[in-house]
């Protein structure tokens, strides 16, 4: 993935969270990737992670998550 002009398209309490949307994204064909300080996996609560996608990819992405926050509700 291209990291030229990644944007944010949400930021979550958790890495379990942000793999949760992220699977949304790769079932859609839509790459992203998440960012995380979270030292490597050894402090998990340290801080949120960010799930970032490519800006041409940006309405389709949250058009994908979107849709699936409808089906949940």
């Amino acid at each position: 993935m291209s990291s030229s002009h990644l944007i944010t398209i949400s930021t979550f309490r958790s890495t379990v969270d942000a793999q949760i949307a992220k699977g949304i994204l790769d079932e859609a064909g839509i790459e992203s990737m998440i960012r995380a300080d979270n030292a490597g996996g050894m402090y998990p609560a340290i801080s949120g992670a960010e799930l970032l996608v490519r800006s041409e990819d940006l309405d389709k992405a949250r058009s994908a998550l979107h849709q699936r926050d409808r089906r949940t509700s």
